[in-house]
């Protein structure tokens, strides 16, 4: 059987991990109350305070573009401008873990 990606748990693994993943793809942020406010590295963002991300849920949105998501795979994929596959695989190697395939 093919190897496929189990995205819920490497999502889940990233939520309880969720401070270290932000600190290490948005290096620029910094905690304001439930949020992890950066800059936004896919466009000349100066200024803190338009791209933000829930440091307790993941869902985040850059408010000056409109683009947003709702988990920790969705986020690198943007982040780092890959597919939502490549970005499971990256999470799951960042993690420490081998959850980035199961058997089905």
């Amino acid at each position: 059987m093919k190897n496929r990606l189990d995205f819920d748990a490497i999502n889940r693994a990233a939520l309880a991990a969720l401070p270290a993943v932000l600190a290490r793809i948005l290096p620029s942020g910094k905690a304001v109350h439930k949020e992890w406010v950066a800059l936004n590295p896919r466009r000349r963002d100066r200024s803190l305070g338009s791209f933000k991300v829930n440091r307790y849920n993941c869902k985040w949105c850059d408010f000056a573009t409109g683009d947003k998501g709702g988990d920790p795979v969705s986020l690198v994929a943007y982040v780092e401008g890959v597919s939502q596959g490549d970005a499971a695989r990256l999470l799951a190697q960042m993690l420490g873990t081998d959850m980035g395939a199961r058997r089905g």
